[in-house]
């Protein structure tokens, strides 16, 4: 008995690639639209003119009312705060410093940060503000 072989084409089917391509599509539009940045419920201040400055490259120190600080979005105080501008100044010294406090926060509350950034010798800093216009 003489038995032969049949030669296995391979084949792939192609009827769900086109279901795989829209849920990929899908998946990486939703990725995309996540908000990785962390902000912290205030109430800006009103300014008549404001610069624009980038937000790539920018630590971000917010107020609340109560004059809790924010490290970009993580809660933090006063000696994690200088911790982190020190290691931010030596790493990029042109890092700008953004504080962004509520309009009603006291204003010891923004000064005892403008006092570390001093103390420190920060220069670039910015307070961030709503434009009035």
């Amino acid at each position: 008995m003489n038995l032969r072989r049949r030669k296995k084409e391979f084949f792939i089917p192609l009827n769900s690639m086109s279901d795989v391509a829209f849920l990929l599509l899908i998946f990486i539009m939703l990725v995309a639209l996540i908000n990785y940045r962390k902000e912290v419920k205030i109430e800006y201040p009103e300014a008549k003119t404001a610069l624009r400055t980038s937000a790539e490259k920018n630590l971000e120190v917010w107020i609340n009312i109560e004059g809790s600080i924010f490290l970009d979005g993580e809660a933090s105080d006063y000696l994690s705060l200088e911790n982190k501008i020190t290691e931010l100044y030596l790493n990029a010294p042109d890092t700008r410093v953004h504080i962004i406090a509520d309009r009603n926060t006291p204003y010891e509350k923004v000064n005892s940060v403008l006092e570390i950034l001093q103390l420190l010798q920060y220069r670039v800093v910015s307070f961030v503000v709503k434009n009035n216009e």
